[in-house]
C-alpha cells in the first residue's frame, strides 16, 4: 500500500514538473497534471491540498536533489579553487542530466508560488555553499563580495553554460564547462 502511495505521488510530481516547465504555473491546471499522471483529479488533492502545495513540494524535492549533487566530493578537494571547480562541474552536469528539474528551478526560484517558508527550509541544505564562500573570502582566495551575490552569480552563470551546451551541442563540452568556470573564477579571484 505504501509503495502505491509513493508511486502516485511520484507520478504526480513528474507530471507537474513536465507540465510546469512546458506551460508554466498559470498555464497548467490540476486536471492536466492528474491526466498526465494517470490519476483522478481528486487523487491529486489527497497528496497536495492545493496547486501551491504541489509547486512547493516539487521545488523542495528538486532543490534537495540539487544540493546533494553539487556538494558531492567537494570536501576531498585540496584547495578552495578546486572545491569551487568541483561544485561548478557537479552543478553543470546535474543541469545537463536533469534538464527539466534544472529548468524548473531556474524558472520558478523567484516565483510568488514558492513560499518564504519553503525557501527558508531549502536554504538550510545550502549552508555549505555559504560556508565555502566565507572560507574563500577569509582565506583571501576571492574578493570580499556579498556571499549571497556570489552564490547567485555562480548559479545564474551555470544556467547560461547549461543552456549554451543544450542549445549548441558543442564538440568539446568539457572545454565549455571549464571556460565557464574560468570566467567565474577570474571575476571572483583576489588579485
Amino acid at each position: 500500500m505504501k509503495e502505491q502511495v509513493e508511486d502516485k505521488r511520484k507520478a504526480l510530481m513528474e507530471a507537474a514538473l513536465k507540465l510546469f516547465t512546458e506551460r508554466g504555473f498559470h498555464g497548467t491546471s490540476t486536471a492536466q497534471i492528474s491526466k498526465e499522471a494517470g490519476v483522478a483529479t481528486g487523487t491529486l488533492f489527497n497528496y497536495f491540498p492545493t496547486k501551491e502545495d504541489l509547486i512547493n513540494g516539487l521545488y523542495f524535492e528538486i532543490k534537495g536533489q540539487l544540493s546533494r549533487s553539487i556538494g558531492k566530493e567537494i570536501q576531498v578537494q585540496s584547495s578552495f579553487q578546486d572545491k569551487l571547480r568541483k561544485m561548478w562541474y557537479n552543478l553543470i552536469e546535474w543541469g545537463l542530466d536533469n534538464r527539466d528539474e534544472f529548468l524548473f528551478v531556474g524558472q520558478f526560484c523567484s516565483s510568488p508560488y514558492i513560499t518564504n517558508y519553503t525557501r527558508e527550509i531549502v536554504m538550510k541544505e545550502y549552508v555549505f555553499l555559504h560556508e565555502l564562500v566565507k572560507e574563500g573570502i577569509a582565506g583571501g582566495e576571492i574578493r570580499n563580495y556579498s556571499g549571497e551575490l556570489v552564490i547567485a552569480m555562480f548559479y545564474q552563470s551555470s544556467r547560461t553554460v547549461v543552456n549554451f551546451i543544450l542549445d549548441s551541442e558543442p564538440e568539446d563540452r568539457i572545454k565549455v564547462i571549464e571556460d565557464g568556470f574560468r570566467i567565474i573564477w577570474d571575476g571572483l579571484a583576489s588579485e
